[in-house]
């Protein structure tokens, strides 16, 4: 977002490095697409971007100071009956499906194992953007698979606007199931197409 590359800018002018368009993407050093997250310390803290054991997160440079922040980025929408779910996933999803075509996946499908397949979805594109068959990524070992797409996180929220009417104690509880798959370990989607 251009918002989000102007305020590093102005944060870092002595950096002419800290966003870099690099294989069409913007990257914070060349390195990561997203300027907020919970991990990714090397980018955050100068002794672990130095530490040389960890060569796949040492940086060419020391930081003067944090390229990341843990500060989410909030934005607040008020729910309309037309609503119906919301997509919680990384950033690697993102990276191979539009806003668009997740609500898309998620609205003309049953709600039974949606956030696989919305990561089957992703996958298959990265898949098809390296050339390659679906079941051939899918064989690929973790540490080699890094290379070919990002972690992949999804958690697709559905809301039953009959349940919101109660508000009071005769709301069931409602649990939810997840599940490891190999695609790996969020970004914000989803409310019919709103991101």
């Amino acid at each position: 977002m251009e918002e989000v590359r102007q305020e590093l800018r102005s944060l870092h002018p002595d950096d002419s490095q800290i966003v870099v368009l690099k294989n069409g993407v913007w990257r914070i050093k060349g390195i990561i697409q997203v300027s907020r997250s919970i991990g990714d310390a090397y980018l955050k803290k100068q002794e672990f971007a130095l530490d040389p054991s960890m060569t796949r997160f040492h940086l060419s440079e020391p930081l003067r100071r944090p390229v990341l922040t843990s500060e989410p980025s909030i934005y607040t929408r008020v729910l309309h009956s037309q609503d119906s779910f919301f997509i919680f996933a990384s950033d690697g999803l993102w990276e191979h499906l539009t806003n668009q075509q997740a609500v898309e996946i998620v609205h003309n499908n049953p709600r039974e194992g949606i956030a696989r397949r919305l990561v089957k979805a992703a996958l298959k594109e990265a898949a098809r953007k390296r050339e390659m068959k679906y079941n051939d990524i899918k064989k690929l070992e973790k540490g080699v698979r890094r290379f070919f797409h990002d972690d992949i996180t999804v958690v697709v929220v559905f809301i039953d606007h009959e349940l919101l009417q109660y508000g009071d104690e005769s709301t069931p509880e409602i649990s939810v199931r997840g599940f490891v798959d190999s695609g790996g370990p969020s970004s914000f989607s989803g409310l019919n197409g709103i991101s």
